[in-house]
């Protein structure tokens, strides 16, 4: 069996995997680094296999452990929902598990969900013995320290990324060698509505801020509106490509940052191999578990915290569900509100949700009330500015009736006479 302790075994997948039992709950590493070989091997045993327990936070590439005949053995609580998950969790052989970024930490380190097996991907080991684990520290740091035992992928395709994501090889049981490149994200061209949603949060941005924003369009969207700011820094639980040319461009600099000062600070990263070049043994990029990035005591003391965050829909009173199609779990809680309620506490900070005022079907964002079943991701208490493509509008300070005329009125025009009506059937029968 493992040796840790000891030095590190290299074994074929099929051995490592035989560390798995029956009963057992498994850890996988997500994001860039999801260890697929590792994975696709375990899915193998399925036969030999019954009741384990899958938890994960965002895996990529195919999860075969959420569909037949591998449910037979599998079954997966997610505290995420990817789109290779989605059908999983939705079903009978999956779950979610509603709980924030910051926190998903405590569910090892208190015992509340104990880890038997942790796989994950790292970089081959330096001369000390350390070995990275790359660009996805978030939940795996937590992991690695609480399973017992950790069995890795060893491939020098992961960056090493400065911070706390190291591993020394006297902690992994069994250790797998491959040379794979890790798996990679291309931002999308932001659309005409996506690029106006850009200009109005970028108006939000302050010089001296400290940004926290996630991947895709409408972040891209803001990044792409920032070339005449200084000052800036990151401090976030994500980071893409869009960061590039504002670093090299001098734009991002992190120096009014309270907090690292001058550091890129994240607890994963997914974009493109020009963007793991930029991280790999960068000093200036500095990896941190999810319970310190979006640990709200620590983003607060940043100045001018803004974080953009996105929304599936938003009623007229301000509430946000970000996660859920009415009782279908589409995504998951995350961070959003771990920086929405840190850049409030933060001097001169801006919350902003940030999204279309409708779907690619034409159906209105902003509703009167949110679907059945909906999830509130972010209370109404906690939303400050709302950004569509015609306009934004700050909801803080604002009662109940004042704040459904400020969010019709940035909602798209062929649904302001409904919503206007529904508002008035609200507030004055």
């Amino acid at each position: 069996m493992g040796v840790r302790g000891l030095i590190m075994q290299i074994v074929s997948a099929e051995e490592a995997v035989s560390i798995v039992k029956s009963n057992d709950r498994v850890f996988f590493q997500g994001a860039a680094m999801t260890p697929n070989l590792l994975i696709d091997t375990l899915c193998e045993r399925y036969r030999e296999l019954k009741n384990v327990e899958i938890i994960q936070i965002h895996t990529h590439g195919e999860a075969k452990y959420t569909v037949a005949p591998y449910t037979e053995a599998f079954q997966l609580a997610s505290c995420f929902v990817g789109d290779n998950v989605r059908k999983g969790v939705n079903s009978t052989h999956g779950d979610y598990i509603p709980v924030f970024l910051s926190e998903i930490h405590w569910l090892f380190r208190r015992n509340i969900l104990p880890l038997d097996v942790a796989f994950i991907q790292v970089s081959p080991p330096d001369k000390h013995g350390y070995c990275s684990l790359g660009v996805s520290v978030d939940a795996t740091l937590p992991a690695i320290q609480t399973a017992k035992k950790v069995v890795a992928l060893i491939n020098p395709k992961v960056p090493r990324t400065h911070g706390d994501g190291i591993i020394h090889i006297k902690n992994i049981d069994f250790a797998v060698e491959i040379n794979k490149p890790i798996h990679a994200s291309i931002l999308g061209v932001p659309t005409a509505i996506e690029a106006t949603i850009g200009k109005y949060v970028a108006g939000l941005v302050e010089n001296g801020a400290t940004l926290q924003m996630g991947i895709g369009n409408i972040p891209n969207a803001v990044l792409l509106n920032l070339q005449d700011h200084k000052r800036l820094g990151i401090h976030t639980e994500m980071f893409s490509d869009g960061i590039l040319p504002l670093v090299e461009k001098g734009i991002i600099t992190g120096e009014d940052k309270e907090i690292k000062t001058g550091k890129i600070v994240t607890c994963f990263a997914m974009g493109t191999q020009k963007l793991y070049d930029f991280i790999d043994d960068n000093p200036i990029v500095h990896f941190k578990e999810a319970a310190y990035t979006n640990d709200t005591a620590i983003i607060r003391r940043n100045p001018k915290v803004t974080a953009i965050n996105s929304a599936i829909e938003i009623d007229l009173t301000g509430q946000v569900c970000a996660d859920s199609i009415g009782m279908y779990q589409y995504s998951g809680v995350g961070g959003q509100m771990d920086f929405i309620r840190g850049a409030s506490l933060s001097e001169g900070g801006k919350p902003i949700i940030a999204l279309p005022s409708i779907t690619n079907k034409g159906i209105s964002k902003i509703t009167p009330f949110l679907k059945e079943g909906a999830s509130v991701t972010t209370t109404r208490a906690h939303v400050h500015y709302v950004v569509t493509e015609y306009g934004m509008v700050n909801l803080f300070g604002k009662g109940l009736e004042q704040r459904a005329k400020a969010l019709i009125s940035i909602a798209h025009p062929n649904h302001r006479e409904a919503l206007e009506m529904a508002a008035w059937k609200r507030f004055h029968n």
